[in-house]
């Protein structure tokens, strides 16, 4: 039978056995008495589950979020683009160049058509605008050709002049200028001169006599009078010429 000698090395203290725990230090035990204190110039070890009010709290982790602030998704790297040559950047202007120019050219084909549509509906509603005026005359007319079998000379002719007169009118409606020029002089831009005659009682080039009146819409002239000028009298002054600022 064999005796195992004790060692004398590993005889414990049970007392501080009980003490003690493992990765403690003796003046972190509570209770504990007679416990070492710790050294100048050493902070004591902070119990887990314990903030020290001193110090201010870290963050979890270094990418955490604040509250309130959006995530910002991680932005993927650009690769580096290669240097373009001289050739290569002229004709990237060029290609450049012609998209500006077909999209402006489609623009203007666009432009060009509404605004084309839109004289055109113009166009159609000031015609509109003169017929409805127009159809009480034509009205006019066909009641007068129904009585011109029963109808006297002098009341046909009293009609057709009532008619003439609300035809004048409803055309000086739209702007229409009648061009009526006797004892005027004469306007070469108004009037278109058939014929001459002597007459010295009158100033030269006056409007004795006129064939056909003209008729004006504004600056156009739709036709012209057809006049007779006089001539053989007084020469008449010209007008001077207005100054131009």
């Amino acid at each position: 039978m064999t005796v195992r000698k004790q060692n004398p090395n590993l005889d414990v203290d049970k007392d501080k056995l009980e003490t003690e725990l493992p990765g403690q230090q003796p003046w972190q035990q509570s209770g504990g008495a007679g416990g070492a204190e710790p050294q100048a110039g050493q902070q004591p070890m902070q119990q887990s589950g314990g903030a020290d009010p001193g110090q201010p709290e870290q963050a979890e982790s270094a990418g955490a979020v604040e509250p309130g602030q959006p995530e910002q998704p991680d932005q993927p790297e650009q690769p580096d683009q290669p240097e373009l040559s001289p050739l290569e950047q002229a004709q990237a202007e060029a290609e450049e160049y012609r998209d500006r120019f077909i999209r402006l050219q489609a623009e203007w084909d666009n432009f060009r058509k509404r605004t084309a549509a839109e004289r055109e509906q113009e166009r159609l509603r000031a015609t509109a605008n003169l017929v409805e005026r127009l159809l009480p005359i034509v009205d006019d007319l066909e009641r007068a050709i129904e009585h011109s079998d029963t109808a006297s000379e002098a009341s046909l002719k009293e009609g057709i002049a009532a008619v003439h007169s609300k035809l004048g009118e409803a055309l000086q409606r739209d702007g229409l200028k009648i061009i009526d020029p006797i004892g005027e002089a004469f306007d070469a831009n108004l009037h278109q001169a058939v014929g001459k005659e002597e007459d010295s009682s009158v100033q030269d080039e006056t409007v004795t006599q006129v064939y056909q009146k003209g008729y004006q819409m504004g600056d156009r002239v739709l036709r012209s009078a057809m006049v007779v000028v006089s001539h053989g009298g007084p020469a008449r002054e010209c007008p001077e010429p207005a100054d131009v600022e």
